[in-house]
């Protein structure tokens, strides 16, 4: 019986029957138990043991509870086991995702071993195109690639001026002949990891994106290696594409070249300014050595220009001393002497020891710019940085075609007439007051503003100065026109009003305007009251005395007679009546720089003397600004470039209306007084038969330190200038001073006047120059203004129609009058007896008989005209015997203006 209750229930089977499953086979026989127990007490039930099978034997049965309860529990584990292992088990998927046994949003959310895996094959992805990207690169060949062209500049007829530089200043030296402070300040300053990192710095890189992120200064996180490969195989472009290629070939350069072939070639093809590439290049542009010979602290300057030359080159491009790159030069030497010390390569004590700032020489020019052609490139050079049409290190590099608008038959002929001038006048080995002389001059075509002609001075690298840009020279009374157009355009203030007053509250004035030309005349503000000036040796208030020349006094001037004349107090006067701040607004108007104006406010009564120093090719512009009637061009020097790549940039005609045309062409009709008078300061002109209509004005400064003419016509626009420094402290006589010298003595004369050397050289320039030109008029000028008596100036007009006849004169024409009209009824018995009587009575004395007949008071009253102008004749030949016998010249009346 015991046999029979171990078989297994026949309900067990039917269930696993009705399932549709096969029932499994029994499980394997359990290892023989202990003495004493049972196979039940070792499994506990068949269900126990099926699972114990399918475990593996890992985990022991526990030991089954007798009796029935015992049973049927086991017989609901077995079912229960069997209801869990009817689920399809499924294959596993590659990717399990969307998550398979997850619900919601957590099935699409990845796990955390996907998003690694993910991030792992992305990777991997990325090494294999950049490895393969590497793979295909090749260094292109340096020699090809790195190759310099020259700039080729052009006449203003498209022939070939001159080809800048020929080959690029540039003589590679090896890295044993780079000193080895200059390879160590330029590591410090610019890549402290050089010679470890792999060709770039990663870590640079995020530095430089985190600053730049945080609105700091932009940087570039560049290697040496990377700014190497730029310059030998790259373009300056900003492109990703030029910036991966950069990566890739400093990779690859980095992997294949030496550390000291990477700094070397760095050092030879950078650029430093003055149109030195490479170090050794640069050592002789700043210092004149080799680089072998540079010292720790011209290394660190050196250091400094790789960063920007325009911006740490104590010299601009016109070779003066620049104060703002002189103090931001300084600051980056201490701070590349500073990296080093930090970084490592400097000891404390060699340190200790650069104390002063490298004594940088000034710019010396190639020899291929010798003579004009210098000044010429310098200008239009500058011109192409300040105009933002081409940057300067790429303009450095070359390969522009550059057309400009000299006319080169008017620069020999304005180099000519200078010669000519020069040569018949002055001779430093014979007189000390010759030595150091100057000229600058500048041709302007009005409505147009190209400059055609300039004289810059010696030449180069004689003179590197360009004297028809910005040589400082005070402009004295050609300034003039400025005040007299501002008091047209703007007019006087109302006395009554406050300092600063609209047009519309101002008095608009004509050119006949009365005003007082005493020598001497007390100068008031606009208001009439007294203005105080202070004093510049006492440093006290005083009045306002304005001197005319030799103590000229004329009595009550127009402004067009104060003009032709050039008397100083009455614009003097007319400046503070207007305001100097508007004045110098005006002048702006017509074409002079802000900055070359130096202060206008009512406290500088001189400014409208001429104080302002615009240089030749701005007052050139200026004056052609009246000759267009007022039209501003403003002046230029190029008219297009053909860019390296194919492009192509071309000067916009543009023209602006500075002023009114009315005021414009009042001013042409009073300059040309200036010349056309027989009292006007530039008649020189006309007596030398100059065949074109010519306004003009000269201009002599305060103890004579330069004068100046500036004149033109329709056509073309000219001024000359003329002064006295010297080049160079070191030309200097114990007796001579640095800057501007007086020139009372030059050229033989008592002193220069602007109708003296200054017009020599312009009438010798414009009769060549303007030769081709149809004598073409100047527009006619209209009424203008008011016609006011101011600066002292009291008397009415009635005044002059009471000077010419006497008091008793015309009571005797008034009865003569009445007696013929009451003689009129009567003709026929009188005609026959005064016929004889006057015959009679005339012969004794014929010539008192013809000065007080009605003949003789006719002709008395044009002698009286033509005294006046035997008077100006007088004062025409003692200034023309000041200016050595010149006819009429310059200062007529002595009143040339400080």
């Amino acid at each position: 019986m015991s046999e029979h209750r171990r078989k297994p229930p026949q309900s067990r089977g039917r269930r696993a029957a009705s399932s549709g499953r096969r029932a499994e086979p029994p499980p394997a026989p359990p290892p023989q138990a202990p003495s004493g127990e049972s196979e039940e007490r070792a499994f506990g039930s068949r269900a126990e043991a099926r699972r114990a099978a399918q475990r593996g034997g890992r985990r022991r049965a526990a030991n089954a509870s007798a009796g029935a309860a015992g049973a049927e529990s086991a017989a609901e584990g077995a079912s229960g086991g069997r209801r869990r292992r009817a689920e399809p088990s499924g294959r596993k998927r590659l990717i399990d995702y969307p998550r398979a046994n997850k619900h919601g949003v957590r099935r699409w959310v990845p796990s955390w071993k996907q998003v690694l895996g993910s991030a792992v094959a992305f990777f991997g992805l990325l090494v294999g195109l950049v490895g393969l990207a590497y793979a295909m690169t090749e260094i292109p060949n340096p020699n090809e690639l790195a190759k310099q062209q020259s700039n080729v500049y052009y006449w203003a007829d498209n022939e070939r001026m001159v080809v800048s530089g020929g080959e690029v200043n540039r003589q590679e030296i090896p890295y044993e002949e780079i000193p080895e402070a200059m390879r160590d300040s330029v590591v410090a300053a610019e890549n402290a990891t050089f010679w470890e990192d792999s060709g770039i710095d990663p870590m640079g890189i995020g530095r430089a994106v985190l600053n730049m992120a945080r609105g700091g200064d932009v940087q570039s996180g560049s290697t040496i290696t990377q700014q190497y490969v730029k310059n030998m195989y790259l373009t300056q472009e900003q492109t990703l594409e030029r910036k991966g290629r950069e990566l890739l070939l400093s990779i690859k350069v980095g992997a294949e070249y030496s550390k000291q072939d990477i700094l070397a070639g760095y050092l030879n093809s950078s650029y430093y300014g003055r149109g030195a590439h490479g170090i050794q290049a640069a050592a002789q542009a700043y210092f004149g050595i080799d680089a072998a010979d540079l010292d720790p602290s011209q290394a660190a300057f050196l250091t400094n220009v790789l960063k920007g030359p325009s911006l740490y080159d104590p010299y601009n491009l016109n070779g003066e001393l620049d104060e703002g790159n002189q103090q931001r030069a300084e600051e980056r030497w201490r701070y590349v002497l500073d990296r080093r010390l930090e970084v490592g390569n400097l000891s404390q004590a060699e340190y200790d020891e650069i104390t002063e700032f490298p004594d940088v020489q000034e710019p010396t020019p190639a020899m291929e710019k010798e003579g004009q052609i210098g000044y010429l490139t310098a200008l239009v050079d500058n011109y192409l940085i300040s105009q933002d049409i081409v940057p300067e290190d790429k303009l450095a590099k070359g390969g522009y075609q550059i057309h400009t608008t000299f006319d080169r038959e008017k620069m020999e002929q304005m180099a000519d007439a200078v010669t000519e001038v020069e040569e018949a006048n002055i001779d430093p080995e014979a007189r000390d007051e010759d030595r150091h002389v100057q000229f600058g001059g500048a041709s302007v075509v009005p409505g147009d503003g190209a400059i055609v002609a300039i004289y810059g001075g010696a030449g180069y690298p004689e003179h590197y100065v360009n004297n028809a840009d910005s040589p400082n020279a005070q402009v004295g009374s050609t300034f003039k026109p400025f005040v007299l157009a501002a008091a047209m355009q703007e007019g006087v203030r109302d006395p009554e009003g406050g300092p600063e007053q609209e047009r519309d509250e101002r008095i608009q004035l004509s050119p006949e305007a009365v005003y007082l030309s005493e020598d001497g005349l007390k100068i008031n503000k606009y208001n009439g009251d007294t203005l105080l000036v202070e004093d510049a040796e006492t440093g006290e208030d005083g009045e306002w005395h304005q001197a005319n020349f030799e103590g000229g006094d004329h009595g009550e001037v127009t402004l067009r007679e104060a003009m032709e004349v050039s008397a100083n107090s009455p614009f003097v006067q007319l400046g503070m009546d207007i305001g100097p701040a508007t004045v110098s607004k005006v002048a702006q108007a017509t074409g002079l720089l802000e900055d070359s104006l130096g202060p206008a406010n009512d406290s500088v009564p001189s400014f409208a003397l001429g104080v302002s120093t615009p240089g030749p090719i701005r007052m050139a512009t200026a004056y052609a600004t009246f000759a267009a009637s007022g039209e501003r061009a403003d002046p230029y020097s190029v008219t297009s470039v053909e860019m390296p790549d194919g492009s192509k940039w071309e000067h916009p005609n543009e023209t602006e209306r500075a002023i009114d045309a009315a005021v414009a062409d009042n001013v042409n009709d009073v300059l040309q007084d200036v010349v056309e008078s027989d009292q006007g300061s530039g008649h020189r002109i006309v007596e030398e038969g100059f065949d074109k209509p010519v306004a003009g004005k000269t201009g002599t400064t305060d103890k004579n330190n330069s004068a100046w003419f500036v004149g033109y016509t329709p056509h073309l626009s000219t001024a000359i200038g003329m002064w006295r420094i010297a080049d160079d402290p070191e030309d200097l006589r114990e007796d001579e001073e640095a800057g501007f010298m007086s020139m009372w003595g030059t050229g033989g004369n008592e002193r220069i006047n602007g109708s003296s050397l200054p017009l020599s050289v312009w009438l010798a320039y414009m009769k060549e120059a303007t030769a081709g030109d149809e004598p073409t008029e100047f527009p006619e000028a209209r009424e203008i203004g008011e016609t006011i008596w101011g600066g002292g100036a009291e008397s009415p007009p009635p005044v002059e129609t009471e000077e010419p006849p006497p008091p008793t004169e015309p009571d005797e024409p008034e009865e003569t009058e009445e007696t013929e009209e009451s003689e009129e009824p009567p003709p026929p018995t009188e005609p026959e007896e005064p016929e004889p009587d006057p015959t009679e009575t005339c012969q004794p004395w014929e010539i008192d008989c013809d000065d007080s007949s009605e003949g003789g008071g006719n002709e008395g009253s044009d002698p009286g005209t033509d005294n006046g102008g035997s008077e100006g004749g007088e004062d025409e030949g003692q200034d023309g015997g000041e200016d050595n016998g010149g006819p009429g010249g310059g200062a007529i009346w002595g009143r040339e203006g400080y």
